[in-house]
């Protein structure tokens, strides 16, 4: 069955790269995924995959293998683009103007068809269920994951595990990386507003200045991290966004922060929204001013399930080569796929898609990303292979 899924892979690889240029040139942004999700639909009734549709834009497909009831495995694929203009020169450059896939999901659901197509045309060679998610809106807030799941995508069937995988552009074409356990950050967005009182920038003893509270503010929030947080846990706040003021001589009345949080454990992740609530007032307010922070709550941290991990590793070794199988380093990035991992046994897997000699160096979220596209054979293998080949009891 192995090798069977590798030919069938190769053989398929001119049309998944087709399906890849075609949605690479026709991106949509989050939750606004129609016609992608129509090209989806259409290839699932072209392999006659029954499907349903969540969210929208979510389609939820259903492969049943012999003795279906023996195991649900769910294979998921985000489907949305970034707000980024494309610097490309390529054939398939998007054709949306500001729009582009520079995080992959191009590429992620390309190999999610290429792996139900194979999976379709071999059911009666394998055991299970398999429950295809082509995912809306994982760059946004709420996350399509978190909507999907309230929606009940994890139910009727209910899966017993489920894989992802992800671009990853610093790794060579040919390689993939599992890692057990925190695997990405959780992410939060802080937005706060520092009130004072304007004035003459000549007489800032008649103000209360917000820039000044500002600067004492941002200093402080970073001793949460650095005094408050265990050295041994990944932890990053970056205030990223200063707002206010327009001209030399006027100190103006507020000024609006806005930043990212990011954390590996949940329990520091919540104890860290009390002290940057309350390291804000405080300091604020002994300055004069007034504080409002709101901050919104976003991805969980992406954890492995350590057996379901270790079984998929072992596997993409016989499928590829553990020469080839590395180890996923922690990143501080996010995913909405933490959602899922709550919720089931997940393994969330890299690909790799570096090929320096072509020139494809680029990393994601930046308008000169793109991919080997040799690497869309391997994607769809592996995981058609993950989905018949571990058990996950």
């Amino acid at each position: 069955m192995q090798a069977l899924i590798q030919q069938l892979a190769k053989e398929n690889l001119s049309e998944v790269i087709a399906w890849r240029r075609h949605l690479h040139r026709h991106p949509e942004l989050s939750y606004q995924e129609f016609n992608t999700s129509k090209f989806i639909q259409s290839k699932l009734d072209e392999f006659q995959i029954p499907y349903e549709i969540k969210v929208n834009t979510g389609v939820i497909g259903l492969i049943k293998g012999k003795n279906p009831t023996k195991k649900v495995i769910a294979l998921r694929a985000d489907m949305d683009a970034l707000p980024i203009l494309e610097e490309n020169d390529v054939p398939y450059r998007s054709c949306v103007d500001g729009v582009m896939h520079a995080c992959g999901h191009d590429v992620h659901t390309a190999c999610l068809l290429g792996a139900a197509k194979i999976l379709q045309e071999t059911k009666d060679q394998w055991e299970g269920t398999v429950k295809l998610i082509f995912q809306p809106g994982e760059e946004k807030n709420p996350g399509g994951a978190h909507l999907l799941i309230k929606e009940g995508v994890l139910e009727n069937p209910k899966p017993d595990a489920i894989f992802a995988l992800h671009v990853h552009t610093t790794m060579d074409v040919g390689k993939v990386s599992f890692r057990k356990g925190k695997v990405m950050a959780s992410a939060d967005e802080l937005y706060i507003t520092v009130r004072g009182k304007g004035g003459h920038a000549a007489s800032p003893h008649m103000t209360v200045d917000p820039i000044l509270i500002s600067s004492h503010l941002i200093t402080a929030l970073q001793q949460v991290i650095s005094r408050k947080n265990d050295p041994f846990n990944p932890c990053v706040l970056s205030i990223t966004s200063i707002q206010g003021g327009s001209t030399t001589n006027v100190i103006p009345d507020e000024v609006k922060l806005m930043g990212t949080f990011r954390a590996m454990n949940e329990n520091w992740r919540l104890k860290a929204h009390e002290l940057i609530k309350k390291t804000t007032t405080e300091l604020v307010e002994s300055m004069g001013g007034q504080a409002n922070i709101h901050i919104d709550v976003g991805y969980p941290c992406v954890i492995n399930d350590d057996t379901l991990t270790q079984k998929a590793r072992e596997q993409a070794n016989q499928l590829i080569g553990e020469k080839n199988v590395e180890e996923t380093e922690i990143r501080m990035g996010a995913e909405d796929f933490g959602y899922y991992a709550q919720q089931i046994p997940a393994c969330f897997f890299r690909l790799g898609t570096r090929n320096q000699e072509k020139g494809i160096t680029h990393g994601v979220h930046t308008s000169r990303f793109d991919i080997d596209e040799q690497a869309l054979e391997q994607g769809v293998s592996l995981m058609a292979w993950l989905a018949i080949s571990v058990d996950p009891q």
